[in-house]
């Protein structure tokens, strides 16, 4: 008696003849747009991850790149340029006056304060002074940034199009305001592929500051593939005993076990691959096997045992407290030393609404021993020339007190016209101050650089034309700038 379920299978309607007739050529576009490398044949026949040095959907670069890898410190919330790296005497010698309408120009502000009758101008709390043979301005709050601030290029002329935090931290880091879109670490991934087989292209951390430690959440969107291929979607460590969810084996099952089950389970899929073509199951054959082997590279990566006492003081003491900014930073030193292509820090905390003298002292005190840390350590290891760091949040904060000022006691509500980030290492160049805003802080005065223009950029250090680099999706070519975004020349070294 024959099988009904094997004789099912040989059953061919108009259908399956479609789906099958086209795998071959399916799989040949499967290769064009993921990048011949992406999978390999192992030596039972199956697919997986392909190894070391597999290429993305370029093959090769645009251009010569300058960067190999990219470690993103993005501080959420919107860190206060007039506390840190804006310095503006005006602010406190008008402090508690009003912000004249030929400066604001009718922006438009968020409900938290359009509803005000006074925006008092309010001047940093912090004192200000010029550091390194650029002569930079920088707050008495960035001590150990400033020691690095040749070593850094500060762009205080940022400017970008939201005004609150989740379309302003989705436009930052997908290039639209609104979510569907690729992050950009997935965007490098389907791109440039991958330069570590045991390790993710994409790492995500994320640590919680104490400047406001219930402040705006973050979602796992934020490092998604989107539209391309679910292989691209960013790997979020966490600190504990489990880095990566559901990485280790149950008790019981042995390594041998594991291999044999994945073997078994990449077989079924295979056969589904054959059956229907279809992408995704190429995807998660790809993800098993990368899963299997950070069993072994994960835990190796994550114990920072063996890092000498001289490192745990440069990062600063919490270095040896799993989940901080500077736990982080040292492992994306790590993840950096093994090739991983662009690792995401997230810190939270940035959004002083009120409270903000003592709340971003706080603040930066979690980021700025362990940044300029980060710089130090990667240029002692012969590092930076080729790891393009960048520091900075997804907008700034205005000029005049949200709510009541005081003499010792101001807020800041979001402002996207001007803000402050800096960048480092991978091609940019080093010991520079960019643009200029007005005296008041509010608008720029030289030099615009657009959130579009700094992505632009940051692809151009990768060897990457930001035009050319595009994916076909619902019957229109995306990419990471949409439809816009310029090369900023005059950051590159």
């Amino acid at each position: 008696m024959s099988d009904p379920i094997n004789e099912r299978s040989h059953l061919m309607n108009r259908r399956a003849f479609m789906s099958r007739a086209s795998i071959g050529v399916g799989t040949a576009a499967l290769a064009s747009l993921l990048g011949c490398n992406l999978f390999r044949t192992n030596e039972n026949g199956l697919i997986t991850a392909a190894g070391e040095g597999s290429g993305g959907v370029l093959g090769l670069t645009h251009f010569a790149p300058k960067a190999k890898r990219v470690i993103y410190l993005f501080q959420s919330g919107g860190p206060s340029q007039l506390e840190l790296f804006d310095h503006k005497p005006l602010l406190n010698q008008l402090r508690g006056q009003e912000l004249p309408e030929s400066v604001r120009m009718g922006q438009r502000l968020t409900g938290m304060t359009s509803g005000q009758s006074s925006f008092p101008l309010a001047g940093s709390f912090y004192k200000f002074n010029q550091h390194g043979q650029s002569g930079a301005w920088l707050s008495e709050l960035l001590p150990y940034t400033s020691k690095v601030v040749d070593d850094i290029c500060i762009v205080k002329s940022m400017y970008t199009e939201a005004i609150n935090h989740d379309p302003a931290i989705t436009f930052f880091q997908t290039g639209s305001q609104q979510p569907g879109r690729p992050s950009i670490g997935s965007w490098l991934s389907y791109g440039l592929g991958s330069t570590n087989e045991n390790l993710p292209t994409f790492c995500v951390m994320l640590s919680r500051g104490t400047g406001r430690p219930n402040g705006q959440p973050l979602y796992s969107r934020l490092w998604g593939n989107g539209f391309l291929h679910s292989l691209h979607q960013g790997v979020q460590f966490r600190s504990g005993k489990d880095p990566v969810l559901y990485l280790q084996d149950p008790d019981g099952m042995s390594r041998q076990s594991r291999r044999e089950m994945l073997d078994r389970i990449a077989a079924l899929n295979q056969q589904q691959l054959d059956q229907f073509g279809d992408p995704e199951i190429s995807s998660r054959i790809a993800q098993y096997e990368m899963a299997y082997r950070m069993q072994t590279s994960v835990p190796e990566v994550m114990d920072i045992s063996d890092e000498p006492e001289y490192i745990y003081r440069m990062y600063g003491p919490d270095a040896m407290t799993p989940g901080t900014f500077a736990a982080n930073c040292l492992l994306a030193r790590r993840l950096a030393e093994r090739n991983v292509r662009f690792i995401q820090l997230y810190h939270m905390g940035w959004d002083q609404h009120d409270n903000l003298p003592s709340a971003v002292a706080r603040q930066a005190k979690d980021v700025d021993q362990a940044s300029a840390a980060l710089i130090l350590d990667l240029k002692q290891r012969g590092m930076l020339d080729d790891t393009l760091v960048i520091w900075g949040g997804e907008f700034g904060r205005t000029n005049y007190s949200q709510g009541i000022l005081t003499d010792t006691n101001y807020g800041r509500d979001h402002h996207p016209r001007c803000f402050s980030i800096w960048m480092a290492g991978g091609g940019i160049k080093p010991g520079i101050v960019y643009g200029e805003t007005d005296d008041f802080g509010y608008n720029i005065t030289e030099n615009p650089v657009h959130v579009h223009d700094f992505q632009a950029t940051l692809l151009h250090l990768l060897g990457i034309d930001h035009e050319r680099l595009t994916y076909k999706y619902q019957g229109r070519r995306f990419r990471l700038t949409d439809v816009e975004g310029k090369l900023v020349k005059d950051l590159l070294a």
